[in-house]
């Protein structure tokens, strides 16, 4: 397999964690290409693809795409274009990762817009949910809500093994004529979709149970319900670690149940998941978050491996052409 483009400048945590985990992915036999400056500190011998420029979280993404075309995410996504890797990841600037792998990549032919796939972790042992679009588009048309269920569809059976995954439509209410035009009019059309196993609306609240293993919503939205439930779970998260320190006699009681609730967290902790994925470019697209360490990043790497492997972008080509 080609080696797998990691930007080493991306990230709050740039270049020592990210060269942390490229090493850790090398030593599981994951072949790792960096893409960094040419006096890139701690390389080892890890594979470079040289890049001058960064293209920091403060940058303007269309204009830093266009400006540093030596950056590491434009060298990266490059790379993949030209056949010397077989998919990048970074923890950079999300919008400029998004545009530098559809200006440089391109669309998978047929895909109206390419999405942001993130899933969701559901409690109780159950696979994720796959919210999408998490980002990418703030306003959609119908026709692309569609789109947005094959493609995560596809990527549900790639990625978690669901062999017939339901898609479920978020909006304001169970019922089939709640919501807006939008989600009126894109109800209509996924009840009719060939290809798809659509299940209705989906609120808000049932996100993160078993409701539909793809959501699909426009970015905008997505966005805004991935962000909530993070700052929840870390509310939730800080002030249970806090009840616990908040008097002496309960230490003996949270060291018991602690064990018991580390498998809930690793569960619902993003760094699990390693990152999302761009859905509908032409090549694989791992989009970390900003302040992943090296168990994230490494585990953003092996998606993209196991993406690659599993020939992802092929299948979802093979899904929007049987349904164009």
């Amino acid at each position: 397999m080609l080696p797998i483009a990691v930007d080493a400048m991306g990230g709050d945590r740039a270049p020592d964690e990210i060269l942390a985990a490229a090493h850790a992915a090398v030593e599981l036999g994951i072949p790792v290409a960096v893409v960094g400056p040419a006096d890139l500190q701690g390389r080892g011998d890890l594979e470079l693809i040289p890049a001058s420029e960064v293209i920091e979280m403060h940058d303007d993404a269309a204009q830093g795409v266009r400006r540093k075309k030596d950056s590491t995410l434009v060298r990266a996504a490059e790379a993949v274009r030209d056949g010397k890797a077989s998919a990048m990841v970074s923890a950079g600037n999300t919008g400029a990762t998004m545009a530098s792998a559809l200006l440089r990549m391109g669309r998978i032919k047929g895909v109206s817009r390419p999405a942001i796939a993130t899933p969701i972790p559901i409690p109780g042992g159950f696979s994720p949910n796959i919210l999408l679009d998490a980002g990418a588009n703030a306003e959609v048309q119908p026709e692309w809500l569609v789109q947005f269920g094959q493609m995560g569809s596809v990527y549900a059976r790639s990625r978690f093994g669901i062999e017939n995954p339901s898609v479920g439509l978020l909006s304001i209410g169970e019922e089939p004529g709640k919501g807006d035009t939008l989600r009126k009019e894109a109800f209509e059309l996924l009840s009719v979709a060939p290809g798809i196993r659509f299940v209705g609306n989906v609120e808000g609240r049932d996100v993160m149970r078993k409701t539909a293993d793809v959501i699909v919503t426009d970015g905008f939205t997505g966005n805004v319900t991935l962000k909530a439930l993070e700052g929840g779970l870390r509310v939730i998260l800080g002030a249970l670690l806090e009840a616990f320190a908040s008097e002496e006699h309960y230490k003996p009681h949270a060291d018991a149940l602690l064990p018991a609730l580390y498998p809930l967290y690793t569960q619902l902790s993003p760094d699990t998941y390693g990152g999302a994925m761009l859905l509908g470019v032409d090549g694989v697209c791992i989009i970390s978050h900003g302040s992943s360490n090296s168990e994230a990043m490494l585990n953003a790497i092996k998606l993209a491996h196991e993406m690659v492997e599993h020939r992802l972008v092929d299948e979802i080509r093979a899904a929007v052409a049987l349904h164009e």
